[in-house]
This record gives structure tokens, C-alpha cells and sequence, in this order.
């Protein structure tokens, strides 16, 4: 309410994280959560009803979970139970993964998903744009020309997100298993064509430059085979290790976020369905435009700690 009223807090990007986890846990999306609030304003039990309407009611072990991170008290049960479970697990990521990672700052996880989990995603994403794989015409009457589709909840989606393997993956990463899942969008990029040129963000950081940046992850999943050419993920690999040098270097009052982020050595990451990209916060990233035969389509995953550095100087 504080930032809708113009208001800035001490604290706030830290506590902008928590809000976040805790919506995502309640199964809201961010962008959509903003949407309502901005709009209708409304008091706590009106606020309440529209989490049960838009993603159902939380099961107990949920809100325990939310329960204890907001009361500061220990982890539930059913947490620590899963927690254990994800320790457990062997490595999804082998040493050469982890390798690639500290020196590019991304790693591909193959088959993070289950064929059939990946092609029941991309079916609610076809549904959701009312298109045809097989109907070449209808991916355009429908496409969101940003890439970003507006659909949050779904079973399909949610099977994904639950994902063990996904959950080691970060867990890996991120040094712990008490990791919290992200209620994410998905996305369809179709190719190209006169008349419907690409129209998706360019190539952006979503953290703030001010040094240094802390670790952080992001997360997309493929749910159809998806080349280079194909509207792919697009970052800078190894710029986490130069973004503070990149900047020290910089003339004053230039804008390190109008640059030609793409001539820093922007990469197209193609991979199969059912394949994750994982990187780090600080790689410059985007999508980009399609240039192949058939449309992207993704799942944005993400799962990360309750308490994470955040810097509130945005840069």
C-alpha cells in the first residue's frame, strides 16, 4: 500500500522479496496481484477473498509455512520433510554443470520436466492464446505482441513447479533446500512475419546495478523444442563477472541500461522441451525475436530463500 500511495520505505527491496514469496506461496502472481490492488484498492478480507477466488484456498501446510516465516519461528513439519527429500536426492547438477555455472553464469538442466508435464504446460499455453500448432494462422490473432502471457494459474503449471528435479537443480545453486517456489507467467513468441514483427522487452537486467550485485536466480522452461533461432532466451554469458568493471568504466551520466546490452556478446540459448535455464540475476537477458518455424513457448520458473540481499539504491 506504501508504494501505491508514492511512499518509500528502508528495507524495502528486502521486504518487496518476502511479500513476493508469500504470494507466490499463496499461488498469486505479482503482476496480477499489483493489477487488483492498484485497481480496487481493496480492504484486507476483500484482498483475502480474491487470493481464494484467483488460486483456491492454501492447504494447511502452506499457510504453517507462511505462518512461521512471518511470526520468525521455525520451519513446519511438511517443510523440513521435503527439505530433507530434496537433500537426499542425488546431484542434478554434475561438476561440469557447476563449473559452467561459476564461469558463465547459466546452466541448461536437461529434461527438468517429464515429456508429458512439459506438453500438457504447452497445451494450457495454446488454450490460453487460442491457437492451433497445427494452424499456422491462428498463432497470431491471439499472441500477446510482448511475449508475456497474463495466465498464472493452472494445473499444468503447477505440476512443473513442484518438479523435485527442478528443486534440487536450484537447491544446488542456491547452497539449501529451503527454497520457495515462484508463481510465474508463462510465454508464446510466434515467428515473425510482415505485419507482426517482434514486439518483446529487449535485452534488460530486472535487479539493480548498484554493486554488488548479490546472487540471485532466475529461471525459464522450454515446453516445446526450442532452437537458438526460435525466439530463445538470449543472454550475455560470464557478464556476472564483469558487470562491475563494465560499469566502472562507463563516462558519468551514461545509462548502463540503454546500452547496446547485445553487443556485450549476446548468446541465444536453444535447448529441447522440458529443459531449464537457470542464471544468474547480473547476465544481461531477454528474449528474442523469431526467426524460426514455430512459436515459443515457456514457463518462467524461479525458487529461491525467504531472505536474499537486495540493495534499495536502484542503479
Amino acid at each position: 500500500m506504501a508504494a501505491r500511495q508514492g511512499q518509500g520505505l528502508k528495507g524495502a527491496e528486502a521486504e518487496a522479496h518476502r511479500t513476493q514469496i508469500v504470494l507466490a506461496a499463496l499461488g498469486v502472481g505479482l503482476e496480477q496481484t499489483m493489477q487488483y490492488v492498484l485497481r480496487e484498492a481493496p480492504e484486507f478480507a476483500a484482498f483475502e477473498d480474491w487470493i481464494v477466488r484467483t488460486a483456491g484456498a492454501p492447504d494447511a501446510a502452506t499457510v504453517a509455512r507462511i505462518q512461521a516465516l512471518v511470526d520468525g519461528g521455525p520451519a513446519p513439519e511438511a517443510a523440513l520433510q521435503l527439505q530433507a527429500r530434496i537433500d537426499a536426492m542425488a546431484p542434478v547438477l554434475n561438476a561440469d554443470d557447476l563449473a559452467h555455472w561459476d564461469e558463465h553464469g547459466y546452466v541448461v538442466v536437461r529434461q527438468a520436466t517429464t515429456p508429458e508435464h512439459s506438453a500438457a504446460a504447452a497445451q494450457a499455453v495454446w488454450e490460453a492464446v487460442r491457437a492451433d500448432p497445427a494452424d499456422g494462422e491462428s498463432w497470431y490473432a491471439h499472441a500477446p505482441r510482448n511475449t508475456m502471457v497474463q495466465m498464472f494459474q493452472h494445473p499444468a503449471f503447477e505440476v512443473n513447479r513442484r518438479s523435485l528435479r527442478i528443486h534440487k537443480a536450484f537447491a544446488q545453486l542456491w547452497g539449501t533446500a529451503d527454497l520457495w517456489r515462484s508463481t510465474d507467467r508463462c510465454g508464446f513468441n510466434p515467428p515473425e512475419r510482415p505485419g507482426y514483427p517482434y514486439g518483446g522487452q529487449g535485452m534488460h537486467w530486472d535487479v539493480s546495478l548498484h554493486q554488488p550485485i548479490p546472487f540471485a536466480t532466475q529461471g525459464i522452461l522450454y515446453l516445446t523444442d526450442t532452437p537458438p533461432e526460435q525466439g530463445a532466451l538470449t543472454l550475455v554469458p560470464g557478464f556476472h563477472r564483469r558487470v562491475g568493471d563494465w560499469l566502472a568504466q562507463l563516462p558519468a551520466g551514461v545509462e548502463p541500461r540503454q546500452q547496446d546490452l547485445h553487443a556485450l556478446g549476446a548468446t541465444p540459448i536453444g535447448a529441447g522441451a522440458g529443459d531449464l535455464v537457470i542464471w544468474h540475476q547480473a547476465l544481461p537477458h531477454g528474449p528474442s525475436p523469431n526467426r524460426g518455424t514455430q512459436p515459443r513457448l515457456v514457463q518462467y520458473i524461479n525458487l529461491a530463500p525467504a531472505h536474499v540481499p537486495c540493495h534499495d539504491t536502484w542503479v
